[in-house]
């Protein structure tokens, strides 16, 4: 099946409501735009949200490996836009891999914008996550994938609850957060993987972050990076200007034990930018699945250890 190409689309960057809550009983949805699974991958994840009391979908092509490592491109774009359409589905979770930024010119920007739904993901999704939010202004949600639920913890299923299930605000830290640089700032969420983010930045589906003051959040795994590459892709993003709007950063789990190199990176950042720079291990390739959502405003404050978030992701 040929899809349509909807990247031409205007883009708007005006902030979008927030989508619904979810609630117990109501529908998920789970696509894979960015890897090939097998049943075997989703079944602990699907068993556990169905104990807690959801409905699950799975996309019509959600175990194809027409590419080997993917589904095609037709398959994974179409399972996302007609995902998008159900109105019966109030959210789309889906995990990591590595080819997600191929469906972003098939994506119906305009249709998500027609039927706002919770959005969330990690990793490798930082990309599609931060392109809805840019193309759309739909606040979508970095932190809990699929695999979350494999072996829920009590932090996870907290975090979960509080930011997707509840109009309050209330953030949870794992543990304290370790300061870099002070400093204080507001401003909106945007971020995920320093790798993904730093590739999409620029392109037509993220030319820039789309709001003028913005707490970046980023993350990286030492598996996947070294301190060395890390550093190449905060160098990138420099290159791309992406500091002129960021007025606080915040950067997730990297590896169990510390590494003092990462923190020199991040110390460069804040002191030549004279912004906000904390560490913390809420969020990443880590145990812990922190749920941060992109496009709500919230506050970093070192001097009083708060970071909070200003408003609400989800709306009655």
């Amino acid at each position: 099946m040929i899809i349509g190409h909807f990247c031409c689309l205007e883009v708007k960057n005006e902030r979008h409501s927030p989508p619904r809550k979810l609630q117990y009983g109501d529908t998920i949805g789970i696509i894979a735009p960015s890897i090939a699974l097998k049943p075997a991958h989703i079944q602990h994840s699907t068993q556990r949200l169905r104990s807690l009391g959801f409905h699950i979908q799975l996309a019509e092509h959600i175990f194809s490996d027409a590419h080997g490592f993917s589904g095609s491109i037709e398959e994974r774009a179409e399972d996302f836009n007609v995902m998008i359409s159900n109105d019966k589905i109030k959210m789309l979770l889906f995990g990591g891999g590595e080819v997600c930024n191929e469906i972003l010119p098939y994506i119906d920007y305009d249709n998500i914008r027609t039927h706002p739904k919770i959005i969330c993901s990690s990793s490798d999704s930082t990309t599609i996550l931060n392109a809805i939010n840019y193309m759309s202004g739909l606040i979508t949600f970095y932190g809990a994938s699929v695999r979350t639920f494999e072996n829920l913890t009590d932090y996870n299923r907290q975090a979960f609850e509080n930011l997707l299930m509840n109009v309050g605000h209330a953030y949870i830290k794992s543990a304290p957060w370790k300061t870099i640089y002070p400093g204080k700032c507001e401003g909106v969420l945007a971020g995920g993987y320093l790798v993904n983010y730093a590739a999409l930045y620029g392109l037509e589906f993220y030319r820039e972050i789309p709001y003028d003051s913005c707490i970046l959040f980023l993350e990286d795994y030492e598996r996947f990076s070294s301190p060395a590459a890390v550093s190449k892709w905060f160098a990138n993003l420099e290159h791309r200007n992406v500091f002129k709007r960021v007025v606080g950063l915040i950067f997730g789990h990297y590896a169990v034990n510390d590494y003092p190199v990462i923190d020199d990176i991040l110390y460069r950042i804040g002191e030549k930018y004279h912004i906000p720079v904390v560490r913390c291990k809420d969020y990443g390739h880590g145990l812990n699945n922190a749920i941060l959502p992109i496009g709500v405003a919230a506050r970093l404050d070192t001097d009083a250890d708060v970071f909070a978030l200003l408003e609400s992701g989800v709306c009655d």
